[in-house]
């Protein structure tokens, strides 16, 4: 099993900045992909940014050159470093875990961007 705590979302204005982190405990695999989607209200769950064991990052077209994902493999910790934030970026931001376990997924923390 895998846990994972999510922290850092809040309410911003158009052009901010916020930082998620997501911290993973419990059955840590090596190989593993650790990212974010996110869920706009009336809207399906979108893959936003992952990053591999390697810490190789992969961004939806939309957030490329304003979203940045890292991770701390020391801390089992992923980030995601959130730039120029848009209205359209106002979601719920899951946190997620894959490996050969499977995958698991944060609480969800709440992205407002509103002037």
């Amino acid at each position: 099993q895998v846990q994972l705590v999510e922290s850092g979302g809040g309410l911003v204005q158009p052009g901010g900045s916020l930082r998620l982190s997501c911290a993973a405990s419990g059955t840590i695999f090596s190989i593993n992909v650790m990212g974010w989607y996110r869920q706009a209200p009336g809207k399906q769950r979108e893959l936003v940014a992952r990053i591999s064991g390697a810490g190789v990052p992969t961004y939806v077209d939309s957030v490329k050159g304003r979203f940045t994902i890292s991770r701390d493999n020391a801390k089992e910790t992923v980030y995601l470093q959130m730039n120029s934030l848009k209205l359209e970026d106002t979601a719920v931001y899951y946190c997620y875990y894959q490996s050969e376990l499977g995958i698991y997924w944060g609480q969800g923390t709440q992205v407002t961007v509103s002037s």
